[in-house]
């Protein structure tokens, strides 16, 4: 699962087997999401822009991850319950379906798994899933919809967490220009980002930066030419195999809809897209790049920016007086 990519492929298929057919190109276009059952990714809607499943009822998933915002929340780390500045950059929830495993560690196999932790985690929501059922099973609105969707009146967190999963998995942006210029538009890409993205892929980009997701599918040392400078902890999958091997290893991002997620890495340390693309040049491939270049992989970059998800916003179901209050100032 964690076995690199061997970076000579990107460098060896760079521009000439990938360049012939757009079907060979080292990225895919996003799909359009489908829904099969509507009812349930309703529910998970709900569920998400609900911030009573926080303890301090004012935090929710949308918290972190604003899907007016790409899908992050334009934060280094994110802000946690009390004020707690969180340990990590919050990446973009957006196409998050594609990744092979979900957080920065890979520590949670899929959405559904990824979808109870920060409910319980103490820095985030700070609550307990024992007491965000109960939130859940005082509102009888609810225990409607999770009958209606799972068959029984008793609400269970592996029913929220799955709803939840199937709201964050309609959550894909296709139809960017980019995709579009796969599926045969020639003219939905100047110049410019043209040879930014022969770049791309001839300074060897695509290595880790492949697939529809344009990443997510694999985990990568940071900083394997030059070590990366960070004030973070963050370890990593070290953090999770107790491997020193597994140091600063972490799952490679997507850069889908890259220029709205900023700020980038893993602690959020840069704001400019230009830096960033600099920083992975000389950090990954030892390469260093000249202005115009750097303009012209950013320009590239930029075209993966898809159709944002659009949406009625749920009217979420009201309190009871059997619901527990929320403690937003208590510790």
């Amino acid at each position: 699962m964690f076995k690199p990519l061997l970076l000579a492929l990107g460098l060896s298929m760079g521009t000439g087997a990938w360049a012939a057919l757009p079907s060979n190109e080292p990225i895919q276009p996003i799909e359009p999401a489908k829904i099969t059952n509507p009812a349930k990714v309703e529910l998970g809607k709900q569920l998400w822009f609900d911030p009573r499943l926080s303890r301090s009822g004012f935090i929710s998933c949308n918290s972190c991850h604003n899907l007016s915002m790409g899908g992050s929340d334009n934060l280094p780390t994110s802000i946690g319950h009390n004020w707690q500045e969180g340990p990590i950059n919050s990446p973009t929830v957006l196409n998050s379906s594609l990744n092979l495993a979900q957080f920065w560690d890979g520590r949670a196999a899929d959405l559904k798994e990824q979808a109870g932790g920060p409910i319980a985690n103490p820095m985030e929501m700070a609550f307990t899933h024992d007491l965000a059922l109960g939130v859940l099973d005082s509102i009888p609105q609810y225990r409607a919809s999770f009958k209606k969707v799972y068959g029984s009146d008793t609400i269970s967190i592996d029913n929220v967490t799955d709803a939840i999963a199937a709201f964050e998995e309609t959550l894909v942006t296709p139809n960017s220009r980019f995709d579009l210029w796969l599926k045969g538009d020639k003219k939905a890409l100047n110049k410019t980002e043209l040879a930014g993205y022969q770049l791309f892929k001839d300074v060897g980009c695509t290595a880790c930066h492949n697939g529809s997701a344009v990443g997510g599918n694999s985990f990568q040392k940071m900083g394997l030419v030059e070590p990366y400078a960070t004030t973070n902890p963050a370890e990593g999958v070290a953090g999770l195999t107790g491997n020193d091997a597994d140091r600063m290893k972490f799952k490679v991002p997507t850069l889908r809809n890259v220029e709205l997620t900023y700020p980038y890495f893993h602690d959020g340390a840069y704001w400019k897209l230009e830096e960033a693309v600099d920083v992975m040049a000389r950090l990954q491939l030892g390469r260093k790049l000249e202005t115009k270049q750097i303009e012209q992989i950013t320009a590239f970059l930029k075209t993966l920016t898809g159709e944002q998800p659009s949406f009625t916003m749920p009217t979420l179901p009201p309190s009871t007086n059997k619901t527990p209050l929320p403690q937003p100032f208590n510790k």
